[in-house]
């Protein structure tokens, strides 16, 4: 090859892009689980990994309406499944997950319970969009069990997901707001520990499932590679760390 032809090759390969990295839509509860889960994953294989967050409800619309990724992790199994049946899919929902729901305030002195949700302590009281945020269908289940619903709908100030709620929360524009056990056990988190865990029979099970998407990206492979870490032994360690059973 003379000189000419051997700088031609160099410059396609120097101009070739590189594979894409995948792209993980995640439901607003696990952002910190999955921040974790991506990081062992990156340095155990050297795949690049893009998060991207949102109520289970808004991603699913956006992949339905063709947003380019490659697997989802919703906070619940029915949004997964319905994108199984408009065949958005490769395979079935695998339930990676359960979830826990907490009750959390930011302020010290307040006593944290559901009781407490009536008193004039508090004026306002955070919990996820239940239409698009299965911790928020949970949470207003656990309301509406216990006759608070109502009595206190007045002062319910719904995020569009777990995000916003805890930014109601954390900036106290909230006195208290249901999130997922995950937020309140993530590293930068753990020192604030005014929360209590709501009881599992007070709600239906928040059964979190992934899904591989199709698209043609290519990118099936490792798409399902990433699946197989998550059901591993050491990303089941990651997510039980987390609060998740």
């Amino acid at each position: 090859m003379n000189k000419l032809g051997f700088l031609l090759v160099l410059a396609i390969f120097s101009c070739s892009p590189k594979k894409s990295s995948l792209t993980i839509a995640t439901a607003a509860n696990m952002q910190f689980a999955m921040s974790a889960l991506v990081e062992a994953y990156e340095a155990e294989t050297g795949t690049d990994c893009e998060i991207i967050l949102g109520s289970s409800g808004k991603l699913t619309a956006q992949i339905q309406q063709g947003a380019p990724y490659d697997l989802f992790f919703s906070a619940d199994t029915k949004f997964p499944e319905a994108l199984q049946a408009s065949g958005n899919t490769i395979g079935e929902p695998v339930i990676y997950a359960q979830g826990q729901l907490v009750l959390w305030s930011m302020k010290e002195n307040l006593l944290v319970s559901l009781d407490q949700l009536s008193s004039k302590e508090v004026s306002h009281t955070a919990l996820a969009n239940p239409k698009t945020a299965p911790y928020g269908l949970a949470a207003e289940e656990v309301l509406k069990r216990l006759n608070l619903y109502e009595a206190n709908e007045s002062k319910f100030v719904f995020g569009e997901g777990i995000s916003q709620v805890n930014q109601f929360i954390i900036s106290q524009a909230a006195e208290m707001g249901f999130t997922a056990k995950s937020v309140v056990l993530s590293p930068n988190m753990s020192t604030h520990d005014n929360w209590i865990t709501i009881a599992d029979s007070l709600h239906s099970p928040i059964n979190q499932a992934m899904v591989i998407l199709k698209n043609d990206r290519g990118l099936g492979k490792e798409a399902e590679a990433f699946a197989t870490f998550v059901r591993s032994e050491k990303g089941l360690s990651i997510l039980r760390n987390f609060g998740y059973r």
